[in-house]
């Protein structure tokens, strides 16, 4: 299907691309077009206006950030994946970004695209969401910051205002004890995961969980954590009994949607088994502690 009209805009610089945002209310940004086209395409977004911001300069870096990394809004997820400031500083990301769709797509779609669009069955929000990320929304008023359960508000909503781009994502410093995990159950490579997690867990001297993060996608309209099941591991050694533990209350507390894809009974499985699976990658390798 062809794309419904629209005019195009290529700014030469980021104040000339907000500067079109703050003229045009119907505007949408596009970088890697990997969401929003298709959308485009089916009828589901109808912009009048496109700013390409995917050639600017000022948005193309992955850099050190507060002992942390800063990726700026047109890096392509394939650039990330090649990063060794992504492999070394944020191990979590690294290990997500495989997940993405196809070599293709990841060819051209970007970080901070994926966040914007903020489809609850992508990886990258609930990447954000464990790691407290940072989000970064410029307008020609100034930078403000953001957390991701201020950005992210609902299915395809975000709490960025019509004039406004996401320009960057900051990842805080990677825990010198931390170990992660990235899970998804999906009907064929490249789909949309019916459910997944992100799990990354800190230990302390003694071999015990210091801190853990269970954030889950596909599982709310919004990327979502299990503070229950995340406390009950703080503590205690992660062998096969905790793991279990933390799984059954992942299970009991979410309430993922029903739909043609998956009930929700099947979800709330699932996202334990992903857990477990999860806690056991990151904890021990894949090998469950010794009781």
């Amino acid at each position: 299907m062809k794309l419904p009209a629209f005019t195009y805009h290529r700014p030469d610089s980021l104040q000339e691309a907000l500067a079109v945002l703050a003229e045009h209310e119907e505007a949408k940004v596009v970088a890697g077009g990997q969401s929003l086209l298709p959308m485009m395409a089916l009828r589901l977004a109808r912009p009048e206006h496109l700013v390409d911001i995917s050639r600017l300069p000022e948005l193309s870096s992955i850099r050190e950030c507060d002992g942390g990394i800063a990726i700026g809004a047109a890096v392509t997820h394939a650039t990330a994946e090649r990063s060794p400031l992504v492999t070394t500083g944020s191990p979590m990301l690294a290990a997500a970004l495989p997940l993405i769709g196809h070599q293709a797509i990841r060819n051209r779609g970007t970080v901070c695209g994926s966040l914007a669009h903020a489809d609850a069955a992508a990886e990258l929000p609930a990447v954000a969401l464990a790691l407290d990320a940072t989000l970064v929304a410029t307008s020609p008023r100034g930078e403000r910051t953001l957390t991701p359960a201020e950005f992210f508000e609902g299915y395809l909503s975000t709490a960025l205002e019509p004039d406004e781009l996401l320009t960057e994502v900051r990842l805080p410093a990677w825990p010198a004890s931390a170990t992660t995990a990235v899970h998804e159950l999906s009907r064929r490579h490249g789909d949309f995961a019916l459910v997944g997690i992100a799990a990354m867990v800190t230990t302390a001297e003694d071999g015990t969980v210091a801190s853990a993060a269970l954030s889950f996608f596909g599982a709310a309209s919004v990327p979502c954590r299990v503070a229950e099941a995340e406390a009950s591991l703080v503590g205690r050694q992660p062998n096969e009994e905790t793991i279990a533990e933390a799984a059954a209350i992942v299970s009991a507390r979410l309430a993922p949607p029903d739909d043609i894809h998956a009930s929700r009974a099947y979800r709330q499985h699932a996202a334990g088994v992903l857990t477990r699976r999860a806690l056991a990658e990151a904890t021990t390798n894949g090998k469950m502690a010794a009781a």
